[in-house]
């Protein structure tokens, strides 16, 4: 059995929290690297010049954004209890990056980012004077144009917002609105909630409303199937290493 069939995928859910939800993707990356090898787990490292840790990750994170449930993929060279190989990365990993929950998956599945394509998202938006009305308008008009356009440092994005937003709820609160976001990514990128709540404080119906502060949580990741089902990370069933997701 050649050393790739021995090795053993353990998926992690972690967060991102506190001052660490400013912390850039590859930072994240960084410190779970460095986590990892304090943990003292049998990580299997890649064949190449640099010998980096076999390790996959979903979808990056806005800057300053939280998150309740983000995801990598360590492939371990022997088989490590989940239990201890959580404690052990617990031990070695900031609070605010804290591991969850880990779990064995088969060997063989589909790369985690690309893979999870849908996200729920909770965000806070301080803006005296927003309505929920206005909100929706602004919303729709957004929707209806087909496409929201965007700069991604110094290069020009769009986004289909009829394929990648696929619902928002918006209520009233003091000071703000709360909304819950239910995104889609693909291929031509993934909707920001940041992006779309900018596009819609400009927009004629928001007029006058001033932003003071937001706050962007990611609540959940899943794949989203064939038939439109949400298939959670931690919960592939055992034939996910043939590519059939339930």
């Amino acid at each position: 059995m050649s050393e790739a069939q021995q090795l053993h995928r353990l998926r992690v859910r972690y967060i991102k929290a506190g001052r660490l939800a400013y912390l850039g993707h590859l930072e994240v990356l960084n410190t779970i690297n460095r986590s990892i090898r304090r943990s003292g787990l049998p990580f299997s490292v890649g064949n190449g010049f640099a010998r980096r840790i076999r390790l996959q990750f979903s979808q990056a994170l806005p800057v300053g954004a939280s998150s309740e449930a983000e995801y990598y993929d360590l492939m371990l060279t022997s088989r490590v209890d989940p239990a201890e190989a959580l404690r052990r990365l617990a031990e070695a990993t900031p609070t605010g990056l804290a591991p969850q929950q880990a779990r064995y998956l088969p060997r063989k599945v589909p790369a985690l980012e690309a893979w999870a394509n849908r996200s729920a998202w909770s965000v806070q938006l301080d803006a005296p004077g927003a309505t929920v009305e206005a909100w929706d308008q602004a919303l729709q008009a957004l929707v209806s144009e087909g496409t929201l356009g965007y700069m991604r440092g110094d290069k020009p994005k769009t986004i289909d917002l009829g394929v990648s937003l696929v619902s928002c709820q918006a209520t009233r609160r003091e000071g703000g609105l709360d909304l819950r976001l239910d995104t889609r990514s693909t291929n031509d990128g993934a909707l920001r909630p940041a992006i779309l709540v900018g596009a819609a404080l400009a927009q004629p119906q928001m007029k006058g409303v001033a932003m003071e502060a937001l706050r962007v949580c990611r609540l959940g990741q899943w794949h989203e199937s064939q038939s439109g089902g949400l298939v959670e990370p931690l919960a592939m069933e055992p034939d996910a290493a043939s590519g059939k997701l339930s």
